[in-house]
């Protein structure tokens, strides 16, 4: 009996140590700006920012609007717009994680460019 025992926790705690977390990306653009015309210069590119929720067992956390409602707020706090800028190339991604099924982490990154017109 306590060698089923013994090799049942050599199997589980070998499964456990090999485990980790899973990973999946996704992603969406959509123009914000007009730039059909050569009339703008970019003021910033790249900028940034990022939300995230964690999930146990499928409850807490936050829609996936409200994530990407959050991480464009904060790249927007970081990077506030001027006179004559818009945000242009904006690009929503999201990163899925999870730890066995348990604990699901939903990150969102929200980039873009800032362009100024002329």
């Amino acid at each position: 009996m306590k060698k089923i025992i013994l090799k049942s926790m050599f199997i589980l705690s070998t499964a456990l140590l090999f485990s980790s977390c899973a990973a999946g990306l996704s992603g969406m653009m959509s123009d914000s700006a007009s730039l059909s015309s050569n009339n703008f210069i970019y003021a910033k590119k790249n900028v940034q920012g990022m939300s995230q929720a964690t999930y146990v067992l499928g409850f807490g956390g936050m829609k996936r609007e409200a994530i990407v409602n959050e991480a464009k707020t904060k790249m927007l706090e970081n990077n506030s717009l001027q006179n004559n800028q818009a945000i242009a190339n904006l690009s929503v991604d999201f990163k899925y994680s999870s730890f066995l099924g348990i604990v699901n982490t939903v990150k969102c990154y929200v980039s873009a460019d800032i362009v100024e017109f002329k």
